[in-house]
């Protein structure tokens, strides 16, 4: 009897969304879970090992769908033969109706966001985004002018948490003590992060990676 993988169990998740017509978000959400609770991040420890989703969320999963054990364990047959996105990448959509919209000084307070830098939680106000922004996407508007002249305060960012971040791109990074920044990447080693403002006006800003929650790339901005 083969063994059960960690892939296996997510791809079957998802594949369980995709039937029911939602994002693997709206399953977790329309099953009572946090909407968080399928992400890409939750699917990995912070060491990077693989983690099972618990057995509480696949019961509210199969009950919100009135889906069987037995049918779920169709779904895991079905997905290890299915092409799908491989676990943990950044998944693109056509298009998403809307993605939350959080203020800048809601961000810095603690518990608006996941160990990945995902929104938690429900009751934001919403925005349309453009084509092609990911389910995980999220908008922030700018405060301060750091930024200027590229973002002005006011202004509203697209950020993504599972884009990948490269040196030179504008990023928005949480820090441990609950301060959101928007900057560019400047640096990044395992010793140091660096964070430049497009403001000369404004100092670059150095910080153990210790020091920094999380890293998301801004994908758009409204001008």
């Amino acid at each position: 009897m083969e063994m059960l993988t960690h892939k296996q169990i997510w791809a079957a998740i998802d594949e369980l969304a995709h039937r029911s017509a939602m994002s693997a978000s709206g399953l977790a959400r329309n099953s009572g879970l946090d909407t968080t609770s399928f992400n890409p991040s939750k699917r990995f420890t912070s060491e990077g090992r693989e983690r099972w989703p618990s057995t509480e969320s696949i019961a509210k999963i199969l009950k919100a769908t009135g889906t069987s054990v037995t049918e779920f364990m169709e779904l895991v047959e079905f997905s290890t033969k299915k092409s799908s996105y491989p676990i943990g990448e950044y998944k693109q959509t056509a298009a998403q109706n809307s993605v939350p919209l959080i203020g800048s000084a809601q961000a810095g307070v603690g518990g608006f966001f996941d160990d990945g830098g995902f929104p938690v939680g429900q009751g934001w106000e919403e925005i349309a985004p453009p084509t092609g922004a990911s389910e995980n996407a999220y908008a922030l508007k700018v405060s301060g002018d750091s930024m200027e002249p590229l973002y002005r305060e006011g202004d509203v960012i697209i950020v993504d948490p599972m884009a990948q971040v490269r040196k030179g791109d504008r990023v928005v990074a949480k820090t441990t003590d609950g301060e959101v920044l928007a900057k560019t990447l400047n640096r990044r080693t395992s010793n140091i992060i660096e964070l430049q403002s497009i403001n000369p006006e404004h100092q670059t800003l150095s910080f153990t990676p210790d020091k920094i929650e999380w890293l998301a790339r801004i994908i758009w901005a409204s001008q």
